[in-house]
């Protein structure tokens, strides 16, 4: 959901520098207008303003701009501690001394690919387009290593970090239905649940989650005929590299957090005017269905994910 704003920055001559946590560090450099990644030696929680300082000496005189995506306190301190002179961000949390130019969020949830171009200074946002690539040769090593051919598989991705409501329940179900190979991705803490899946359709699953690395999960991603996910960190990916793909959607919204692809299907109860009663309680942003009935996901069956596989 970056990516646009970097493109847009790099196509006016700005040379990128992208300072990112481990975990997220490959996405960015599968990001061709990316021109180097700087891993970010930050733990979870805590402002640990030695480290920073450390760093932000480090960095100083090498950066004009740093645009500040995420709207935390300690998000905005490394540019400020690196004394880079334009620092562009959203207000909040008290960061109005620590940024140069601040924009005010806006009251509704916008599309955050919007939110985030709006960084630049310009309007509008650019077309769909793949936003990630990886060189033939790698996806091919990735694919060999997993006895697997491009394209004649599945990747599914059960998981959704934000919590249960966001987690489509049918999978196992879906796997099952089908006649290809299928690959189960996501984190280690999702592998428990993908071994449920596994288990409806043993002879066909592999279960992969907590196996790769992301960037091996990039290769995998790439080389699927389709993708098949929540609304996850792993649909964006499938978005970026342009599979076909199906997202499902539930308590959260594609009008706010859409996969970036031509190729994507989205399948969404509340858009749908056959579906009664009305969802009228998504999306409700909710890690856990408030009202018990999770109708928004549990009522979306694997025969009409099957029907666009």
């Amino acid at each position: 959901m970056t990516e646009p704003l970097l493109r847009r920055l790099r196509a006016r001559g700005e040379r990128l520098t992208v300072a990112a946590l481990p975990w997220v560090a490959p996405v960015y450099r599968a990001m061709p207008q990316v021109d180097a990644v700087i891993e970010l030696p930050f733990r979870h929680g805590g402002l640990q303003l030695r480290e920073r300082r450390t760093l932000g000496r480090q960095l100083r005189g090498q950066f004009e701009n740093a645009y500040v995506l995420p709207n935390s306190l300690k998000s905005a301190l490394l540019p400020l501690l690196a004394a880079i002179p334009r620092r562009v961000g959203y207000l909040g949390e008290a960061r109005v001394g620590l940024l140069t130019h601040r924009l005010k969020n806006p009251k509704d949830k916008p599309p955050m690919v919007a939110f985030y171009s709006a960084l630049s200074g310009e309007p509008g946002v650019e077309s769909d387009r793949p936003a990630l690539a990886l060189p033939d040769a790698q996806v091919g090593e990735v694919l060999q290593r997993h006895g697997l051919a491009r394209g004649a598989y599945v990747v599914m991705a059960p998981g959704a970090e934000y919590g249960p409501a966001k987690r489509w329940p049918h999978f196992g179900a879906l796997a099952a239905q089908l006649d290809r190979a299928v690959v189960l991705l996501g984190s280690a803490k999702e592998a428990a649940e993908c071994e449920v899946i596994r288990a409806q359709a043993p002879g066909q699953v592999r279960n992969l989650a907590g196996q790769t690395s992301l960037a091996e999960a990039f290769g995998l991603i790439a080389g699927a005929g389709h993708v098949v996910s929540n609304d996850s960190g792993l649909m964006h990916v499938a978005a970026a590299f342009g599979v076909p793909q199906i997202a499902l959607f539930g308590s959260s919204s594609p009008l706010h957090t859409p996969p970036l692809n031509a190729r994507a299907q989205v399948l969404w109860l509340k858009q749908d005017p056959d579906y009664q009663p009305p969802l009228d309680c998504s999306p409700c942003f909710q890690r856990e269905c408030p009202l018990g009935h999770f109708r928004c996901l549990q009522d979306l069956d694997a025969a009409r994910v099957r029907a666009l596989l």
